[in-house]
């Protein structure tokens, strides 16, 4: 594990050497994600033929919902970028089309650019995994040697390991006022990006047939297991625990997995010692208390895949007006999270 004080251009470094796809992904709004990339992109030119692209809209000069000033992504020469059409009349640099894609957005299709001079970017990518997945890999083919992935707001669930090698996590003062509800959310969300690998391979295979044609499945402490009925687990907590007798080992989830689904297991009686197959972090909606009550009970959590969290990066203001002050900040998170940390600050203009 790279030290926690080993300085972010030294780790970025380490990073590129061993993975190809980054993302970077924001608790909220206006927590340095813009910035962490811009930095990024700084430290790494003429090094690499960088490409980026986003999950959703970002970049755009102003924010969509408190229409305050956000940072712009600024890219140099020869950098490969995807984004929508409408987005690129909202650039401000001279490109060469590389390559249309069949993707749409809202904005028009996504097509894949050269930058042909400096400038900045406003980035509106795919919306699904898969086409993300694909973009990424066109990328590589025209010669990217690294890929930065800007996720939008709240959308934790394009970090998936299926298409990311590495992720950056940013957090700040524009989550919440209260310093302590921000750190106690990292910290969480940290905490749930680390949970272990399913171990047994077994397990592990079988988890993954059930998943391939159905979105529930109960697997028994002899490898036997059942295809459950119900679409997905939202809403049906109940039914899917009923169903849970006292030689299930685990309980295996394919979407989204929520403090409904862990009450569930907390308040009933009939069901205990159970494990939880979650297909990777991003799925888990779930709040640090109710997570709490779910270990105690003896509940336990796995995934099929992790998310390599390299790095967090923080901004300790707010454009609401409001901070935090910094090196408290940055204690109280380095006291519950053992991955490197960074305040990186404004990012100069390429």
């Amino acid at each position: 594990m790279l030290s926690g004080n080993e300085d972010f251009s030294t780790l970025l470094m380490n990073v590129v050497k061993k993975h190809k796809v980054i993302s970077i992904i924001g608790l909220a709004k206006n927590v340095s994600k813009t910035t962490t990339l811009n930095h990024i992109i700084k430290l790494l030119r003429n090094k690499y033929t960088i490409g980026v692209t986003s999950i959703g809209r970002d970049g755009e000069p102003y924010d969509a919902i408190s229409e305050l000033p956000k940072p712009k992504i600024i890219v140099e020469k020869d950098t490969i970028f995807a984004t929508a059409e409408d987005s690129l009349t909202n650039s401000d640099l001279d490109t060469e089309l590389i390559k249309k894609t069949e993707f749409t957005t809202p904005l028009g299709n996504i097509s894949i650019y050269r930058a042909k001079t400096n400038g900045y970017i406003e980035l509106a990518g795919p919306s699904m995994n898969k086409q993300l997945e694909n973009l990424c890999n066109d990328m590589v083919e025209i010669g990217c040697d690294l890929i930065f992935i800007d996720g939008a707001f709240d959308r934790k669930s394009f970090a998936t390991p299926l298409i990311s090698d590495a992720t950056i996590l940013s957090t700040g003062a524009s989550v919440s006022r209260n310093m302590e509800k921000v750190v106690d959310l990292t910290s969480h969300i940290y905490e749930l990006f680390s949970l272990e690998k399913v171990k047994d391979n077994k397990t592990k295979e079988i988890a993954k047939n059930i998943l391939l044609t159905t979105n529930i499945g109960i697997i028994y402490n002899d490898y036997s297991f059942r295809k459950l009925d119900q679409p997905t687990a939202l809403g049906f907590s109940r039914d899917i625990f009923n169903q849970v007798k006292e030689d299930a080992k685990f309980l295996v989830i394919k979407g989204a997995i929520t403090d409904n689904i862990l009450d569930e297991y907390i308040t009933n009686k009939n069901v205990k010692d159970i494990t939880i197959i979650a297909t990777d972090p991003t799925k888990l909606f779930i709040s640090k208390q109710t997570f709490y009550k779910f270990l105690k009970k003896g509940g336990r959590l796995r995934v099929l895949d992790r998310i390599n969290l390299i790095a967090i990066t923080v901004n300790h203001t707010s454009p609401l007006g409001y901070e935090f002050e910094n090196n408290e900040f940055m204690r109280s998170l380095q006291e519950r999270i053992t991955i490197p940390i960074f305040n990186l600050g404004p990012c100069d203009n390429l």
